[in-house]
């Protein structure tokens, strides 16, 4: 995941100054003089009553999403998000409160760019594969996508939501594959983090990105096999653009809650999630280090995810997460330091495992991965734990293969699709600010081993980088998910085509390569640079383990073992 994404990453149950609707529209802009929330009712209470509790603390209902008991409101009072917490229909309100922009660098994501020293590619390309850069693709080979395309290469029937920054659909290996009539963006640009917008209305036209994690954890999940660029882990699938994260990284919870719901009316058949929704990294009921405002919030965070993840599973959709970045055991974490990461400065949370929850990732119905390099051990940053890995898969490891002559190459990390107008913004490095790709669209020499370009005679070009993080993890498992439905799903009464998302979890975990924890148990990450803080333990056996889950994915084994229905893993 990053984060700011988690995993890959995701920005706060905060309010939007835009808010949206069901359909991914702007509903109005909040008066100049108001502040705008996001209110959550209580369960059993209904639309009419919460809306009557919400103008009684005096408040005014911009947009309501029913299926979750989720309004946006705006109100000048000073008291309403402490009077709206009072009111016992309504569990909490979250108040839209800028701190300044934020940096796009991702530390985890990007390691290879904190410095200018990065050594230059090993030259030693993988099997070569169908497009002229998936030699560079080793996770692709690690789960066998390259031998599952071979008997089921995805079906065009089947549709899987790419729930984050965008999706650059102008790319040529994204654009055979998008789906432009399904794709939605639900969250407009917010001046304060994302910059000026780009265009009057501030939300962004359907099949662009100007965050770049969207289009990568996309073309990982369904690059076309065209003969150019790279080929995704399922490449005849159809990609949905759901935008819910903001251009700058952060995934508010009313755009990724109106995501999920619309994924579920949709019909979809699989979501990807790398993020987490911000801006806590744990929301908790009733942390005692968090004011009594702020623990309402979480406690609205944590209703409405949870309502919508159950919303989109009960209506067909396979839900894939990233673990998350921060080295963490999500059965026993440490204390967060990082929240929140928006509104406020930050400050020391104690977690209780029992009352905490990392969304989505530990939320209902979720498939969460962990990340592993190319020797299949376990990633340093990545978060591991029994009690909420489900699987492992491929999420790059610059720092992998210590020792040898691969040790800190981009080539340990995942090469995916990326959009140019990004590469032209982002710096070669934290220490060189010229941007790796230069206004006429050509690559810095000082980048060639990690920025690729392909064209095609009619001059359409296609960019793509490498990146490292669950977030990168999570696609190549949304990928074998997508196979499953298009190898085993059935037309539906309603002229639909579908799978169970139980049926589709179940046979991941079956199919996927089992993998024992390694000796010792206690991995540490000292050759690698990292200290004690990055130390993990790996509990659990061989069919089920705290690093692993079930196994790593593998995409061959997926298409061709027969289901089973209601057997175990």
């Amino acid at each position: 995941m990053s984060k700011r994404f988690t995993a890959g990453t995701v920005a706060t149950a905060t309010a939007l100054a835009l808010t949206v609707t069901g359909l991914g529209v702007p509903a109005g802009a909040a008066p100049a003089s108001s502040r705008t929330f996001t209110v959550v009712a209580e369960d059993g209470v209904g639309a009419d009553a919460a809306i009557a509790a919400i103008r009684a603390a005096g408040g005014t209902v911009v947009s309501r999403t029913d299926e979750v008991g989720m309004f946006q409101v705006t109100s000048d009072r000073a008291d309403f998000a402490a009077k709206a917490t009072a009111a016992t229909a309504l569990i909490g309100a979250a108040e839209q409160k800028a701190i300044g922009r934020k940096p796009k660098l991702d530390r985890v994501e990007q390691e290879h760019l904190l410095t200018a020293a990065a050594k230059k590619s090993s030259g030693k390309p993988h099997a070569a594969k169908l497009d002229p850069l998936d030699d560079r693709l080793w996770g692709l080979e690690m789960i066998r996508a390259d031998r599952a395309r071979t008997v089921e290469a995805g079906d065009r029937r089947v549709t899987v939501g790419v729930l984050d920054t965008g999706v650059d659909a102008s790319n040529p290996d994204i654009a055979p594959n998008f789906n432009w009539s399904l794709s939605r963006n639900f969250a407009p640009d917010l001046v304060d983090v994302d910059g000026p917008c780009e265009v009057p209305s501030c939300l962004d036209r359907v099949g662009t990105d100007d965050g770049g994690h969207g289009t990568h954890v996309a073309g990982t999940i369904g690059a076309a096999a065209n003969g150019f660029g790279v080929s995704g882990v399922a490449p005849n699938v159809s990609l949905v653009e759901l935008k819910g994260g903001q251009d700058s990284g952060y995934f508010f919870l009313d755009p990724v809650v109106n995501a999920l719901l619309y994924a579920g009316k949709a019909g979809l058949d699989v979501v990807n999630m790398s993020f987490y929704v911000d801006p806590w990294l744990y929301n908790c009921t009733a942390n005692p280090a968090d004011s009594a405002e702020d623990q309402a919030e979480q406690r609205a965070i944590i209703k409405a995810m949870k309502r919508a993840l159950t919303f989109a599973h009960d209506r067909g959709v396979t839900l894939v997460a990233a673990l998350g970045n921060e080295n963490d055991d999500l059965g026993s974490p440490r204390v967060d330091t990082t929240s929140p990461d928006y509104g406020a400065p930050a400050y020391p949370r104690p977690i209780d495992n029992e009352s905490c929850w990392n969304l989505p990732t530990e939320g209902p119905n979720v498939i969460a991965v962990s990340s592993v390099g190319p020797s299949g051990k376990k990633a340093d940053y990545s978060n591991y734990g029994t009690e909420q890995v489900s699987l492992a898969a491929p999420g790059g490891w610059f720092r992998d293969g210590f020792g040898t002559d691969t040790y800190r190459l981009p080539d340990n990390m995942i090469l995916s699709t990326y959009p140019k107008k990004v590469l032209q913004e982002e710096p070669i490095s934290a220490d060189i600010p010229d941007p790796r790709v230069d206004e006429n669209g050509n690559i810095d020499p000082r980048v060639a081993n990690e920025v690729f370009k392909q064209c095609k005679r009619n001059g359409e070009c296609g960019y793509y980088t490498y990146l490292q993080g669950t977030s990168m993890a999570s696609p190549h498992a949304a990928g074998v998910a997508a196979l499953i439905v298009s190898r085993y799903g059935k037309a539906e009464r309603r002229g639909g085509f579908g799978m169970s998302p139980d049926l589709v979890e179940q046979h991941l975990y079956r199919t996927a390569a089992e993998h024992a924890c390694p000796e010792p148990r206690l991995q540490q990450y000292r050759n690698e640079g990292r200290d004690e803080t990055f130390d993990a333990y790996c509990a659990g056996g061989l069919n089920f383990n705290g690093f692993y889950g079930y196994g790593i994915v593998d995409a061959y084994a997926a298409v061709k073992t027969p289901l089973k229905p209601n057997a175990r893993p």
